[in-house]
């Protein structure tokens, strides 16, 4: 039996409109996931700013904007929870060089100390880290010294970042709350 040309041509479409996409989809390991090249050594970079906290005055970075019931009678504010859009500055100058803003909440997570859960991301706006973030999530015993949190990730120049960010205040006023913290981060990238 033979063939006519229109056949022909009609399975050989057939069979590349079918075998092609089936072909394609071998080469990949599942339907969900795919193996992509390595991309070389990671790099390490540090950072060091300061981190301005303004909870007084007529233009405060940092509001609350959560309590719980009982966070009035709580020594260490249990319960409370600030947003902030904060400076980040090349030194604790609060007119020096702004490299970035603190953008996130944190809230005090701690009875028994003054301990915050914070959750941020440093947005960088200038220099080479320009539009790039960190992100930052942990425990912070801001009456200790030296603090350590980490990082978990970050955006542009930081793409899938880790690493680890050491706070030490520079100045804290108990009256209004304001501080000026020192922060630094060491990420690999």
């Amino acid at each position: 039996m033979k063939m006519t040309k229109a056949e022909e041509v009609s399975t050989l479409l057939f069979l590349l409109v079918t075998i092609i996409p089936l072909a394609a989809q071998g080469s990949r390991l599942n339907s969900w996931a795919n193996q992509l090249e390595e991309s070389g050594k990671d790099k390490v970079t540090n950072l060091q700013f300061y981190f301005h906290d303004t909870l007084s005055g007529k233009n405060p970075t940092a509001v609350k904007v959560a309590q719980a019931a009982d966070t009035d009678k709580s020594p260490t504010l249990f319960g409370s929870v600030f947003m902030i859009d904060d400076a980040l500055t090349e030194t604790a100058d609060p007119k020096s060089k702004l490299v970035g803003r603190a953008q996130g909440l944190y809230g005090s997570s701690c009875k028994e100390e003054l301990g915050l859960l914070m959750a941020m991301s440093f947005c960088f706006e200038d220099g080479p880290y320009k539009d790039s973030t960190i992100s930052m999530i942990g425990k912070n015993s801001a009456m200790n010294p030296i603090r350590e949190m980490p990082i978990v990730g970050g955006t542009g120049m930081f793409r899938m970042a880790r690493g680890y960010a050491i706070a030490q205040t520079h100045w804290f006023d108990p009256k209004t709350g304001d501080a000026i913290v020192g922060y630094n981060v060491t990420v690999v990238h």
